[in-house]
């Protein structure tokens, strides 16, 4: 299916919701706002109206995501009509495929943990020791 551009230009938010990558068109200023989405290497408000062939970089994380604009939409479709409306650089890909890598070979989380809550038999050895603690500082 080939989008079909409704106007000549687009505001960003719409854009970003058009395309689903937000779920809502107020996450989509929400993060436009914070200064996580630029328009051709520049920072943009929400009212940026988008012309074919501009190129929207959006920090999501750690992870920086660059996509060139191919179709203009202000109504949300289906998801392969959405998915025509912009085309991702191959070094977006390329970073996202190695983030996925590094998060699937990663450090098990628990591993990580030195502290947090106490085993089993951490709670016995602790009850044991408050017992005779207890004992050996009574006066009486």
């Amino acid at each position: 299916m080939d989008p079909k551009p409704t106007t000549d230009r687009v505001r960003l938010d719409k854009w970003l919701w058009a395309a689903r990558l937000f779920k809502t068109r107020a996450l989509a200023a929400d993060e436009v706002a914070r200064g996580r989405v630029l328009v051709n290497d520049q920072a943009a408000k929400s009212s940026r109206e988008l012309k074919v062939g501009d190129q929207v970089t959006w920090r999501q994380a750690a992870l920086q995501r660059v996509f060139v604009i191919r179709g203009l939409s202000a109504v949300r479709g289906p998801a392969p009509v959405a998915q025509a409306l912009y085309e991702e650089t191959a070094g977006s890909l390329a970073a996202r495929a190695a983030a996925a890598e590094r998060r699937r070979q990663g450090v098990e989380p628990a591993d990580a943990l030195t502290q947090g809550r106490p085993t089993k038999r951490d709670r016995r050895d602790l009850a044991d020791w408050q017992r005779w603690s207890a004992s050996a500082d009574d006066p009486g």
